[in-house]
């Protein structure tokens, strides 16, 4: 299961064996080797993923909304819009047609709230007790917009050294800012509370939604953003590890602004678990350049997806990997997790 949890197991597994058979692709902008969150090919943006969540509803959220919303924002992190996306469904027999339908219902939703459309697809079906109910595959496309070609107007004035043309992982530098969009740990602790029939005492939902329309707005109207990830599989740790690795450079965090609701803490707590590495749904993690930081978060505060906001951090030269400042003075490595330590969360 590990391999599949986000983390240094699973990416081993990629760089090892599927990078080996598939990557070194000439003439790609963004290839597979690169492993960012989706390949840029010709200026269109491609993305696959799979979702097996267990169980197929929970608090928040169902594995329809999952499908399209982590599709959606894989894509919408490179800072392109996307459009269009394939759905494949492999069912288990026995799954009820209601329970397909709530699926589908929520599906719907989540593309109109995202304006994307489902033009293409596939379905199966396989015997019963294989799967827990349903697999969902989404791939979708995307393109570049006049909101990401203001952002790099707004990068150049204040660095002349980047040469990417798309928001990638590997474009940090020193002195760039971390924003967090909100609270993490919501959706994970949601999943284990419905796989293992826990209650808190409080109403933890998951956070999962389409964040393609916010992220336009930030990349439009203010500019400066270097490089974006949703901290799903692995958390904000395993996301800020990927920043740190690709670009080279150290990241500080500081304990104290990083929003996790109190019952998520306390559950967390409870369960032994680290909330910088359970999965979000809902979440971007942010580099901007420190120029356009206040304006980001203020952009993001006003928005219903970005209420919760927080700068936590900065890139740095003076450390490799991540690291975080704590409450009581000292610092903390912040290690890119095993894996995420609550299974099938997407």
């Amino acid at each position: 299961m590990l391999h599949g949890a986000g983390g240094t197991v699973m990416h081993s597994l990629v760089k090892n064996y599927i990078v080996k058979y598939f990557g070194a692709t000439a003439n790609i902008e963004v290839p597979l080797e690169a492993l960012d969150d989706a390949a840029v090919i010709n200026d269109i943006v491609f993305k696959s993923d799979s979702h097996a969540v267990k169980p197929i509803f929970f608090a928040g959220g169902d594995i329809g909304c999952i499908a399209v919303a982590g599709t959606v924002n894989d894509i919408a992190v490179l800072g392109a819009e996307p459009y269009a996306l394939a759905c494949g469904f492999v069912l288990e027999e026995g799954l009820s047609l209601a329970d397909f339908e709530r699926i589908l219902a929520s599906m719907q939703q989540t593309c109109l709230k995202a304006g994307v459309s489902i033009v293409t697809g596939d379905t199966k079906v396989v015997e019963k007790g294989s799967l827990g109910g349903c697999i969902i595959n989404t791939s979708g496309i995307g393109r570049r917009t006049a909101a990401l070609e203001k952002n790099f107007e707004v990068i150049r004035k204040f660095r002349s050294n980047l040469k990417a043309r798309w928001v990638l992982d590997s474009n940090l530098r020193a002195g760039d800012k971390i924003v967090l969009s909100g609270t993490i740990g919501d959706h994970g602790v949601a999943v284990l509370s419905a796989q293992e029939g826990l209650s808190f005492g409080s109403n933890i939902k998951s956070d999962v939604q389409p964040l393609n329309c916010l992220i336009q707005r930030l990349l439009g109207e203010v500019g400066g953003i270097v490089a974006m990830k949703d901290p799903t599989r692995g958390g904000l740790a395993d996301a800020l590890n990927e920043f740190s690795e690709k670009s080279q450079v150290g990241i500080l965090i500081h304990e104290d602004m990083i929003p996790v609701r109190k019952d998520v803490q306390a559950a967390c707590e409870m369960l032994g678990l680290d909330p910088l590495e359970i999965g979000n749904e809902g979440k971007v993690v942010i580099g901007v350049v420190r120029e356009k930081a206040e304006e980001t978060l203020h952009l993001l505060r006003t928005t219903e997806e970005g209420k919760n906001a927080e700068i936590i951090g900065e890139a740095t030269a003076d450390f490799a990997g991540v690291a975080m400042q704590t409450v009581v003075g000292g610092k903390r490595i912040i290690s890119r997790p095993v894996g995420d330590p609550v299974p099938r969360i997407c």
